[in-house]
């Protein structure tokens, strides 16, 4: 049988796709994940650790939100997925297993408050999540207990309203929603969907409401977290395939081979001053949490690309 990696590398090398390689700049962390750039600063989730942190110039790493003491309190993992900010500049995170977005006011890194409980929309874990230039937060959902090996189900991306409400949008389910951006002008969310093995692309109006969801490219592997480029490419993490790739409607135009034995890359986001470096993050184990922290063999990657994310979100 063939592997993801040859899949993948088959697609790159068919499409004589030009690559960019990755150099590591920090490493010590459970999964790696939803990496963000924001006001100067590279964010990501330390998953497993319940953290969120920022990277220094020099690879160092500060935990800014934590929301560790929670599990007193639960019988659920504490597992922070995707996040963003309102234009009041507070922020906001999914706790993914408590089905909750969370919001951090700025000051203690524990300082979280619940903004908005997902769980009448949510049939298992919440996933990524982005927000809008007027605090809308579209979020995905896995729809079925991945860690547990349950069958796939569709399910609904949920809305966070400027105002906290939650819906669900009047488009068709998704097939396992991941990695989640708005175009440049704010015209088209995009939408990892990973057991359909796909970008979906929809239409958002200026009031924030979505329609005429269609694919916009097949992917070769099973996407997860994703970036826009201004010139209207989407890059995707294609975990166990050793390779971040992007795409457009015409198929793979680009390429970062990260090998597997490096790290299995989850998520990325061009960010740096002019937003032309590619961030990426990667782990080495995904299902294991406690041996995932224990090990601590996740880290963050970068390549410099011939792209830019310009006024793309996250």
């Amino acid at each position: 049988m063939t592997s993801p990696v040859d899949i993948v590398a088959a697609a790159v090398s068919a499409a004589d796709a030009p690559t960019f390689a990755p150099r590591r700049i920090s490493q010590g962390y459970s999964w790696a994940e939803i990496p963000r750039w924001h006001d100067g600063k590279f964010w990501f989730s330390d998953m497993y650790t319940s953290t969120l942190k920022t990277l220094d110039e020099d690879g160092k790493a500060t935990v800014i939100v934590d929301a560790s003491s929670r599990a007193a309190n639960t019988d659920v993992h504490i597992h922070l997925g995707g996040f963003g900010w309102l234009p009041d500049g507070r922020l906001i995170v999914n706790s993914m297993h408590e089905q909750l977005v969370l919001v951090h006011n700025g000051g203690d890194p524990d300082d979280l408050a619940v903004y908005a409980d997902l769980s009448q929309f949510a049939i298992k874990a919440i996933n990524d999540m982005v927000v809008d230039s007027d605090g809308r937060a579209y979020i995905t959902q896995l729809g079925f207990n991945i860690f547990e090996g349950e069958e796939p189900i569709v399910s609904d991306m949920i809305v966070v309203e400027p105002d906290a409400t939650v819906h669900a949008p009047d488009v068709p389910p998704l097939n396992c929603g991941n990695g989640i951006a708005i175009s440049a002008d704010g015209t088209e969310v995009y939408v990892a969907e990973v057991m359909a093995q796909k970008i979906t692309v929809i239409d958002r109006a200026l009031d924030g409401s979505l329609s005429n969801s269609r694919e916009f490219a097949a992917l070769p592997f099973l996407p997860d977290g994703i970036c826009l480029d201004e010139d209207g490419g989407v890059w995707a993490a294609l975990p166990g395939a050793g390779h971040i790739a992007r795409f457009t409607e015409s198929g793979v135009t680009d390429a970062v081979p990260l090998p597997l034995e490096d790290g299995i890359g989850s998520a990325c986001i061009l960010g740096g001053p002019d937003r032309s470096t590619l961030y990426i993050t990667a782990g080495y184990e995904v299902f294991d949490f406690d041996k995932s922290v224990r090990e601590a063999l996740g880290g963050i990657w970068v390549a410099d690309v011939k792209y830019r994310g310009g006024q793309t979100r996250p």
